[in-house]
């Protein structure tokens, strides 16, 4: 019965957004509304993160710091530029590749890190 429910209130939501004039435009600033707030908690994760782990940051010496931050900013890009990156195949594989690099960056950084304890 809740199932049921559900999918009468999202195919309510669907004839509004194909019915009401200008309902297209409401929707597509609906999704932007959330991604720009979802990317706002990404940063504010990250803040967190940064005041949380300040001491182990500083800790780090110049290349490992100047890794990390390359890292992180390449994940940045690519979140900023998925969209055009996945479109076609090569594109994507460069994003994948990116990402795991960065990752795998990040990763090394960390052990490297926790090894000089």
């Amino acid at each position: 019965m809740r199932a049921l429910r559900n999918i009468a209130i999202i195919a309510l939501l669907a004839l509004i957004v194909v019915a009401v004039p200008g309902g297209d435009n409401a929707a597509r600033a609906v999704v932007a509304a959330l991604g720009i707030a979802f990317l706002a908690l990404v940063g504010f994760t990250g803040w967190q993160l940064y005041r949380q782990n300040r001491l182990s940051y500083l800790q780090l010496d110049d290349r490992a710091r100047a890794l990390l931050l390359g890292a992180l900013g390449a994940i940045v890009l690519m979140i900023a530029g998925a969209d055009e990156l996945t479109e076609t195949g090569l594109g994507l594989i460069v994003w994948l590749a990116v990402l795991g690099a960065s990752i795998a960056v990040i990763y090394r950084v960390w052990t490297e890190s926790r090894s000089s304890y």
